[in-house]
C-alpha cells in the first residue's frame, strides 16, 4: 500500500501485520507529509528494501510477524550494510526483548500501546539524525578510490565489476566497500569492530557474525584455496589483513580459521 510523495521525499517502511494498527500509522503518519509503504511480514520488508535501499528512510518493525520475526529483519538488514533508522514498535515487554532489538541494530524501541504524539515525535527525531549524519558524512567523506588491482584480480569500484582472470563477478554494494576499505588499508590489520564501524556504520558494541561471513564471500571469490587464504587473512585476537602480495611463502596464512563461524542457511 503507498501513500503520496511529500516534498521531502521521505519515505517510511512499515512492517505490521496487524491491519488495523497498520492502517492507523499510514493515516498519522501520511497526515504528517510522510510517503508510506506497508507490508504485512518480514520476507516482504526484505524485498522493498533490497529493490530500493536508498529511497528508504526510515523502517517502523513490528517483532511478531509470520513467517520472519522482526529480529531476524533488522538483523539481514544490518548485516547487508544498510544504515537507515529502525524503530521497533512491540507489545513485548521484557528487558530482554529490547535488549536483543539493540542487539541486532535498532535504533529505537517502543512499546504497544505507545502514546502517538510520542511516536510521532521519534520518527521526526530519528529522521532528522540521519540527516545530520549523512550531511556531515558528505562533507568529511575523502575522494574514494575507484580502480584497484592485485594478483590476477581488477576491481573497478564504481561499477562493482571484478575482473579475476577470464571471469567477470559483480560485486553487491556492501561487497564492494568492504573490499575498498580493505585495499586502502593493504597491509594494516584491521580490528573487527573498526570494519562493524567504517564499513557497516553500525556501533562496534553490537553483536553480528556479518563481517565473518562477508570476509568468508570474499575469499570464496578471490582465494585460489578459500580454506587456506593468501590475502585475506585472519589474525587471531586482533583482526583481519589484507595482503595484496599474498603470505610470505611457507607462512601459515590463517592462524585463527577455525573461529570463523559457518555462513547461516539461506533457506
Amino acid at each position: 500500500m503507498h501513500g503520496g510523495k511529500s516534498k521531502e521525499q521521505t519515505r517510511i517502511l512499515v512492517v505490521e501485520d496487524e491491519a488495523h494498527l497498520a492502517i492507523g500509522i499510514r493515516y498519522n503518519l501520511e497526515a504528517e507529509g510522510f510517503d508510506v509503504t506497508v507490508v504485512e511480514d518480514g520476507r516482504s520488508a526484505l524485498e522493498v528494501v533490497e529493490k530500493s535501499p536508498r529511497q528508504i528512510d526510515l523502517v517502523i518493525l513490528d517483532l511478531m510477524l509470520p513467517g520472519m520475526s522482526g529480529y531476524a529483519v533488522c538483523e539481514t538488514i544490518r548485516a547487508n550494510g544498510e544504515d537507515m533508522p529502525i524503530l521497533i514498535l512491540s507489545a513485548r515487554t521484557l528487558s530482554e526483548d529490547r535488549k536483543r532489538g539493540f542487539d541486532v541494530g535498532a535504533d529505537q524501541y517502543m512499546m504497544k500501546p505507545f502514546d502517538l504524539d510520542e511516536f510521532i515525535s521519534r520518527v521526526k527525531n530519528l529522521l532528522a539524525a540521519r540527516n545530520r549524519r549523512e550531511q556531515s558524512r558528505s562533507r568529511e567523506e575523502p575522494e574514494a578510490m575507484r580502480q584497484y588491482e592485485f594478483s590476477n584480480v581488477k576491481i573497478d569500484f564504481d561499477s562493482f565489476q571484478v575482473s579475476i582472470g577470464d571471469k567477470t563477478v559483480r560485486l553487491t554494494q556492501l561487497e564492494a566497500k568492504l573490499l575498498r576499505y580493505f585495499c586502502q588499508n593493504e597491509g594494516r590489520i584491521i580490528p573487527r569492530n573498526e570494519l562493524l564501524t567504517e564499513v557497516w556504520e553500525m556501533s562496534p558494541n553490537i553483536i553480528t557474525r556479518a563481517p565473518d561471513q562477508f570476509i568468508l564471500r570474499l575469499r570464496k571469490l578471490f582465494e585460489r584455496d578459500p580454506s587456506n587464504p593468501q590475502h585475506f587473512i585472519t589474525i587471531r585476537d586482533a583482526g583481519y589483513q589484507f595482503l595484496a602480495s599474498g603470505t610470505p611463502e611457507g607462512e601459515q596464512s590463517a592462524e585463527a580459521e577455525e573461529t570463523l563461524p559457518e555462513e547461516p542457511s539461506t533457506d
